[in-house]
């Protein structure tokens, strides 16, 4: 069956954790899963925060080949819901501003552990596994998944910039060509655009865009 990379992206957005299965370097060619916090990037990468002292990422510094999956956090059970799993290499990267300034506002926790061991991680995907019900099931290639419509971090800080009358209670955490993430009352919510928005369509349509968050 033929995926949408926009449906397996609305999820990725929709999840605050993920589970991260490494190799073990403990009992050599066996997984170690475990859960994480899961913040996704301006290319609808997973970032993660870790600790040195975690076992994943001992794990990951000696072999970066991982999987992440999520399961739709309204799901009823795992068998019903939507979920993705992402195969790929984790990457150890030091962010830029405008990235670090996006991850904390999706984890605004991380930045107390930043004071310890901790440090960030990315995963670049080679495939991907989507299924969102039965029969409605397949695979996405990596440049299926990185080379569509994407917001660069700029355009994000302009847009975000602009201001805007939010609903009560409502922030912001960040804004891509597919949707917009935000939490009313600590629950990540995500607006999902029908088809995908360039720059200049989001900068014009933005306060638009802002009202409809509820």
């Amino acid at each position: 069956m033929k995926i949408p990379p926009s449906a397996a992206i609305h999820l990725l957005h929709r999840c605050v954790h993920a589970s991260l299965a490494s190799h073990s370097t403990q009992l050599a060619g066996y997984p170690y899963a475990t859960p994480i916090p899961c913040v996704p990037d301006a290319r609808h990468r997973p970032t993660l925060c870790l600790s040195a002292l975690a076992e994943h990422s001992k794990n990951l510094q000696a072999d970066p080949r991982c999987s992440v999956a999520l399961l739709d956090p309204a799901a009823a059970s795992s068998q019903s819901g939507a979920r993705l799993t992402l195969l790929g290499d984790m990457e150890a990267f030091q962010p830029t501003p405008l990235e670090l300034a996006r991850h904390l506002r999706y984890q605004p926790e991380a930045e107390n552990w930043l004071q310890l061991d901790f440090a960030f991680y990315r995963l670049r995907p080679q495939r991907l596994r989507y299924i969102e019900g039965f029969g409605r099931m397949g695979w996405l290639e990596a440049e299926q998944w990185l080379d569509g419509a994407t917001l660069e971090p700029e355009q994000e800080a302009e847009l975000l910039a602009q201001g805007a009358a939010l609903p009560a209670d409502v922030r912001l955490l960040g804004v891509d060509c597919h949707g917009i993430d935000y939490e009313i009352a600590a629950e990540r919510r995500r607006l999902a655009f029908p088809d995908a928005l360039t720059a200049a369509e989001l900068s014009a349509r933005w306060q638009e865009l802002c009202a409809a968050l509820a």
